[in-house]
């Protein structure tokens, strides 16, 4: 008995230890109750260049905060009822819901229900990190009870509606109450109500905007729900199903902003830490050019559009029965040209379908499908073409098909343009050159279908867009853009196992060519020679001054881009060239404030010279030609001076568009994130050069034309573009064999006496 008790005295203040330091271990880290309540006011606002209002940081992304007292019995009822019928009753866990969902798991055999409680709700998203761990579950129901023994039933209930995520970027009942019907909560009806209760479980799957009878469907089951609570009556459920809702005109738009905005978040994050961050009521003024951010949403999306298109028509997006067509639409649905919407085929003829759009009859003529001759064929690079052409081939009635709203007449069907959701990604990263300042960043097609920022974090092969470093570090060397290299059939042999021989695009060969030449054309046998000659040593130096940390290959093919790097760190390494030779750092924020306006830090440019201004200038002399004569020619449609460069990986797989204007820079990558090919021609010229295009003459709409004027140091002589030799100017007009070139004072070539004229044939004289 004696040792039985000795045992008890040393093992229970053990497991008491262990359970509280177990306990104590797991609240590490978590939110206070006071930090709980007062989210909603501290968050950190993030402002644009302009000081407009961009977002608020917080666990649930800035949710608007609605005093409970405002908001009607019948949403909390509807919620209550569907997500939480004991809410009232339990002390934070409902093991009777566990035990009953665990069950009905059981003897559906996949899961069916779930046990969580609104208050585990609750704790799960204020939880700062999406890990999913047992320690995460564990943690969530210790903060669970927490909350429960701090909080009253009401107050949970405030702060669960105003966090909780109800699809379209919609935080918390108050946005979400403005989002779907365009009202505050104080006037949401019960039928509304019992909708936006309905999205809680799948936001995306129950959205009127995505599927207005499937959420028609669940708010017909949170009604019964309600009924069988109590809260309602079988005749009020009854009137409450019947009502027809009336929807807001308003789109939900997938704001690309986002990408930017999580960019800024994970900064604050790694500076402050979540509390500070989510809790001091900082103020971020950031760099971003609101105007530019949605400029470059439209130009990304509506190129990625038009490459999807080019490859080919896949196909309905699925089937159905005309008989399950409704007979009335459960919402009010307003229509406004630009809409992307689902619409279901009633009949097709050779010239027109009619199309059943959400209750509206709608048109579509053949001209606004005719992109969708081309079948995409997933075996074959070259689409099939369906000749003759009929809209009675391509559409059968009972497909579903996405269809563009062209017009909205006030009477009669609607005009429509055949769509297609693109399958492939893009990113596209626009900065001021001389300071660093992210001007617009967007990582993605959708941010609602794909949060993953391509612009930040994507590895991929740069191809030929890479060729501006391996000969600005030529020109850094000594080289000039008249320099001459034999573009001929070259093999190199490391071993009898190694042999290699580059190959230029077209794979011909044309002989003695100057470096502005070889770039403009983006030659590679050119660039292959020059980087041996040069030494891939002081290529890769170089490449790391302008602030390429990628792991790059010590052999020939880094000239043609073999290395994998982000699109913000190769579109970064341009900045140089554009700003006369200064390596600048990402700028995001340009200074932080804390809650009573007093600047807690702020963010100065970093610039480091990196390279010559004369080699600066060089390089972008260089790549205005790849713009006047070469394969970035797309981008003359701008009516700027513009420089720019292409690049083209093997097999399509990336399409790359980096150039700038003297205050704009922009690069646009364009690929799969699985690594399939783009399709055959779909080259950085084709696939990113339209919307860099697009972009910038937007961007620069209405600016006076800067041009990028040559420094002291450079001078300009004739050159024969056969010899790369200095020439005499000829007399009267130059000959076609002259072209005026820019060096470096003292690396200008040696003086070539021209041919008189009488020796030069008619064919070459230059009359114009």
């Amino acid at each position: 008995m004696r040792l039985k008790a000795l045992l008890a005295l040393v093992l229970l203040p053990l497991l008491v230890g262990s359970a509280v330091g177990g306990y104590l271990g797991l609240m590490r880290g978590t939110p206070s109750i006071r930090e709980l309540k007062e989210h909603a006011q501290r968050g950190a606002r993030v402002y644009a260049d302009d000081d407009t209002l961009i977002a608020v940081l917080s666990p649930t992304r800035g949710a608007q905060h609605v005093p409970l007292r405002q908001m009607p019995p019948h949403l909390i009822n509807a919620v209550v009822a569907v997500e939480d019928e004991r809410f009232f009753k339990h002390k934070g866990i409902d093991y009777i819901a566990i035990v009953r969902a665990a069950l009905a798991d059981l003897y559906a055999r996949r899961l069916v229900q779930g046990g969580s409680t609104i208050t585990q709700q609750l704790a799960k998203i204020t939880f700062l990190s999406p890990e999913k761990t047992l320690k995460r579950k564990l943690r969530e129901a210790a903060l669970a009870i927490k909350i429960e023994r701090s909080l009253s039933k009401e107050e949970i209930l405030e702060l669960y509606l105003n966090r909780v995520y109800l699809g379209h970027g919609a935080y918390g009942v108050g946005a979400a109450a403005r989002l779907y019907f365009d009202k505050p909560v104080s006037a949401l009806t019960l039928p509304e109500a019992a909708l936006l209760a309905g999205l809680i479980r799948a936001p995306a799957r129950y959205s009127p905007f995505n599927n207005a009878h499937r959420a028609k469907r669940r708010q017909l089951v949170v009604l019964r729900r309600m009924q069988e609570a109590g809260f309602l009556t079988p005749r009020q459920a009854k009137e409450a199903a019947q009502q027809v809702i009336e929807l807001s005109a308003k789109r939900p738009r997938d704001e690309s902003i986002n990408y930017f905005i999580d960019y800024v978040r994970r900064q604050l994050e790694a500076q402050f830490g979540p509390q500070r961050l989510y809790y001091g009521g900082l103020r971020v003024y950031t760099t971003l050019d609101v105007r530019l951010q949605a400029l470059a949403e439209q130009a990304l999306q509506e190129g990625l559009r038009a490459l999807e298109k080019r490859r080919g028509w896949r196909g309905p997006i699925r089937r159905m029965k005309l008989q399950e067509l409704p007979q009335e639409m459960p919402f009010v649905r307003k229509f406004a040209p630009g809409d992307i919407l689902e619409a279901v085929v009633l009949e097709a003829s050779a010239q027109e379908a009619r199309l059943w759009v959400e209750g509206r009859e709608g048109i579509l003529h053949w001209r606004d499908a005719l992109w969708a001759r081309r079948l995409y064929s997933p075996r074959s690079e070259e689409p099939r073409v369906l000749e003759p052409f009929s809209l009675q081939r391509l559409l059968e009635p009972g497909d579903v098909v996405l269809v563009r709203i062209k017009e909205v007449p006030r009477q009669g069907p609607l005009a429509l343009a055949l769509e297609q959701e693109p399958q492939v990604q893009g990113a596209l990263l626009a900065l001021e050159p001389r300071t660093g300042y992210l001007r617009a960043m967007v990582g993605g097609y959708q941010y609602g279908k794909s949060e993953y920022n391509r612009a930040v974090y994507a590895l991929r092969q740069p191809g030929s867009a890479f060729k501006p470093v391996i000969y600005a570090a030529a020109l850094e060397a000594g080289y000039t853009p008249a320099s001459i290299i034999v573009d001929e059939e070259t093999t190199y042999e490391w071993s009898p196992e190694d042999i290699w021989s580059p190959k230029n695009y077209d794979e011909k060969h044309y002989g003695p060519t100057r470096l502005r030449e070889a770039l403009a054309y983006s030659r590679n046998v050119v660039t292959v020679k020059l980087l041996d000659e040069m030494g891939i040593g002081r290529a890769i130096s170089f490449a790391r001054k302008l602030g390429i940390q990628a792991k790059m290959p010590r052999d020939l093919t880094l000239a043609l881009g073999s290395l994998s790097l982000t699109p913000m760190e190769l579109i970064y390494a341009y900045s140089p060239f554009a700003n006369g030779g200064f390596r600048v750092k990402p700028q995001a924020i340009k200074y932080i404030a804390d809650s009573r306006g007093r600047i807690v830090l702020s963010y100065q440019p970093q610039n480091k010279r990196v390279m010559s201004p004369e080699t600066a200038f060089l390089a972008t002399s260089m790549m205005q030609d790849v713009v006047n004569y070469g394969t970035g020619w797309r981008a003359k449609a701008v009516g700027k001076p513009v420089a720019a460069k292409t690049g083209t990986t093997d097999e399509y797989r990336d399409a790359w568009f980096i150039g700038y204007s003297k205050n704009l820079l922009c690069g646009v990558w364009v690929g799969f994130d699985d690594m399939s090919p783009l399709g055959k021609e779909e080259t950085g010229s084709r696939a990113a050069g339209p919307i860099w295009v697009a972009f910038m003459k937007e961007a620069l709409r209405g600016q006076p034309p800067e041009w990028f004027e040559p420094p002291e140091g450079i001078v300009s002589y004739w050159v024969d573009t056969t010899t790369g030799l200095r020439v005499k100017e000829p007399a009267g007009r130059p000959l076609a064999t002259y072209y005026r070139e820019y060096f470096r004072r003292g690396t200008e070539p040696p003086l070539q006496e021209p041919l008189p004229l009488w020796q030069v044939a008619p064919e070459t004289l230059d009359y114009d």
